[in-house]
């Protein structure tokens, strides 16, 4: 299909714990998108919204929802139905990228780096630490940092974790505990079947949390990132394995830690977000425009490859 002019729905909002990302991002696509004389419905995401799409018959719709239920492949599974074409992954790809431990057994047996690591009952914290400490305890399945938290041995969680003190595991009956890979934050973004570039990330909070990911000034982007060129290449080779593995479409982001006192060894994937952000301070569309693919030329291209 040439380029449109096209019907464009563009899915934001929602009801996940990235509500405001997500409606910062549609917004920017919406923006973009009639910048290019495309037509743009917007849609805030409700509990109707399977009749709202189809009153809006689209050419195709742009899925700008992060978090549960839109990038979890729900969403995904209803648009199939209706026989709708979308942006980014398809039905299987999302329910594995968002659950961190399917992630983990499709992507290690192909030789993917990634830390080690346990499901835990949150009840059990309260009683003995899973791993020995440092360590980091995240929800199975949510995205941008969201309930993700270090546990050292000089923090003020307690010994063994105190029932009281604030965490994710107040929040989620199960959690996945992994070693804590002390070192550098690294991400790469694969967009039409390429990795871009690595763009490392310093929070000035000393860990890059959901605050630090969308507050402006509050963590510095190097891209491309001042990394041996061993580590560059590796990271996007397994960027942009980690998305065809997993059968990913459209742009993903891939998240590493670095232990640099390690060289290779020391290189590790923590995740593949299917949705990455596409907000003013996110880092796929960052990426493009380095490499000379502006923020709306970004939008029209993942539209395509959706069509």
């Amino acid at each position: 299909m040439t380029r449109g002019p096209w019907h464009v729905a563009v899915l934001m909002g929602g009801w996940s714990a990235e509500r405001s990302v997500s409606l910062m991002s549609g917004e920017g696509v919406a923006k973009a998108l009639e910048s290019r004389g495309h037509t743009v419905t917007r849609i805030d995401m409700g509990h109707d919204v399977a009749a709202r799409l189809a009153d809006a018959a689209p050419d195709v719709v742009f899925n700008a929802l992060h978090g549960v239920p839109g990038e979890d492949g729900t969403v995904q599974g209803m648009m199939d139905l209706m026989g709708l074409k979308y942006t980014h992954s398809g039905l299987a790809a999302s329910v594995i990228a968002i659950d961190k431990q399917l992630t983990k057994q499709t992507l290690v047996p192909h030789g993917i780096p990634m830390p080690g690591g346990l499901m835990v009952e949150s009840e059990s914290l309260y009683t003995a630490d899973p791993l020995p400490r440092p360590y980091v305890l995240k929800p199975v399945n949510e995205g941008s940092s969201v309930g993700v938290a270090i546990v050292t041995a000089d923090g003020n969680h307690g010994t063994p974790i105190g029932r009281n003190v604030a965490g994710p595991w107040q929040e989620f009956d199960h959690l996945l505990a992994e070693p804590f890979i002390r070192g550098r934050e690294l991400t790469t973004a694969v967009l039409g079947g390429r990795a871009l570039l690595v763009t490392e990330l310093r929070p000035k909070s000393g860990f890059y949390d959901f605050d630090a990911k969308y507050t402006d000034g509050m963590t510095d982007h190097i891209c491309p990132a001042d990394i041996p060129d061993d580590i560059t290449e590796a990271c996007k080779a397994i960027a942009l394995k980690a998305h065809q593995l997993l059968g990913c479409k459209g742009t993903s982001r891939s998240d590493f830690r670095w232990d640099d006192e390690r060289g290779l060894a020391g290189l590790f994937l923590l995740e593949v977000n299917t949705q990455p952000g596409m907000t003013p301070l996110s880092l796929v569309p960052e990426q493009a425009a380095r490499l000379g693919i502006d923020y709306a030329e970004l939008v029209e291209q993942i539209v395509e490859e959706a069509l």
